[in-house]
């Protein structure tokens, strides 16, 4: 990386990045789609432009990383191209609004025997996954580890806000990152300029890839029908229905005000990591993200008017964390998928030894945000009158 600290700029970075990812796997093709060039380089020009970075060069780190799982996921296609030729067929997917219980939604699902889901280390390292007696002694295993217990030690409070381990589900963020459009590239600084073109990019490209990665993981069951989890699915639900159209969409809803003030403080938690403290604002962040999902969430709804309202459920938070498990087979009823006995006893078992905040609480002050929560609720009428959201 030392050739990274004595470049001034970083749009400079963009062929060392590839050259340094190349030596350190022994590999040189990154894939046929080169659009993930478009956005690694609008993400350097922002960091031009905006760069609050502690460490740059940590940065520098992350790109390489990614970089080397774009090589390392081609060759996994060339050795085995038969995956490709797996179908994802009618995937459940989570998503909606950050801070709405979708985590702890998707944890409960992923003891479903029958559905697999990706884990956050095979999120971190995409391969076909090896069976689970063997990861312990896995070096990708033991690395993705880690990392996420250094970021604990970094950044402690981020542990009772979203709790992750190696072999715990995990959301798509990491998969996508190989594109270089994702949110995953916002939390880490501030780059206004990336986010006002990430914010409409075209994003098939991004799900393309997504899909192949998928079929990668899951190569080894490829009949086993798959649970994913995202955010950020919702806010490019066009581009993710183009690519996965039979996908059935559990919409998850809350109070965007009571949304807004936790995400504030999880971003200003993460964001300590990685940037210089006195650069970090409240108020900046508030806003950037009550632009993104306002806008994000009304999107959403003008493309669930144009397909089926079989292919959605929605549920509320406060009916979750009333009943989670009746949720959850209200969810599979309305799928029409089978609720069998192993998986209620494998929900209702992780369901009672993992209550919540387990991890700890996570406390927010409901002023630490700028507007009054009247305000937030006129910008998101339309998601909120659309979706019956309560915000009583």
């Amino acid at each position: 990386m030392r050739r990274l600290r004595q470049i001034g700029k970083f749009i400079d970075w963009m062929d060392p990045l590839h050259e340094i990812a190349m030596e350190k796997t022994g590999l040189s093709d990154f894939g046929q789609d080169k659009a993930y060039l478009t956005g690694l380089r609008v993400l350097l020009e922002s960091e031009d432009l905006d760069c609050d970075l502690q460490v740059p060069h940590h940065f520098g780190y992350k790109l390489v990383h990614v970089l080397e799982q774009r090589l390392l996921a081609e060759q996994a296609f060339k050795e085995r191209p038969e995956v490709l030729e797996h179908k994802i067929e009618r995937p459940l997917v989570i998503t909606g609004m950050v801070r709405t219980g979708s985590t702890a939604l998707q944890y409960l699902m992923a003891q479903d025997p029958n559905r697999q889901h990706l884990q956050y280390w095979m999120s971190e390292r995409p391969q076909p996954r090896p069976p689970r007696d063997t990861w312990e002694s896995n070096a990708d295993f033991l690395a993705t580890q880690g990392r996420i217990e250094a970021m604990y030690k970094m950044a402690p409070e981020t542990k009772s806000m979203h709790f992750a381990a190696a072999d715990y589900p995990e959301e798509c963020g990491h998969l996508m990152a190989q594109t270089f459009t994702d949110e995953y590239w916002q939390i880490g600084s501030r780059v206004p300029h990336y986010n006002a073109w990430y914010e409409t990019a075209d994003l098939v490209p991004t799900y393309k890839q997504h899909k192949r990665l998928i079929q990668l993981i899951g190569s080894n069951e490829p009949d086993k029908p798959w649970l994913l989890k995202y955010p950020v699915h919702l806010k490019h639900l066009k581009s993710f229905l183009t690519v996965y159209p039979d996908a059935r969409v559990i919409w998850t809803h809350r109070d965007p005000a009571s949304v807004l003030s936790s995400y504030t403080n999880m971003n200003a938690a993460s964001r300590k990591m990685t940037v210089r403290p006195e650069t970090i604002d409240r108020d900046d962040l508030f806003h950037e993200q009550l632009d993104v999902w306002a806008a994000g969430t009304e999107r959403a709804v003008g493309v669930r008017a144009t397909h089926p309202e079989s292919q959605f459920y929605d549920l509320h938070f406060q009916d979750f964390v009333a009943d989670p498990v009746a949720r959850i087979e209200e969810i599979y009823r309305h799928f029409a998928i089978d609720w069998t006995p192993e998986c209620q006893v494998a929900v209702g078992a992780w369901n009672d030894e993992n209550p919540q905040n387990k991890h700890g609480k996570h406390a927010h002050a409901a002023q630490a945000v700028p507007l009054s929560r009247e305000q937030i609720h006129e910008r998101f009428a339309t998601y909120i009158n659309a979706c019956g959201v309560n915000v009583s």
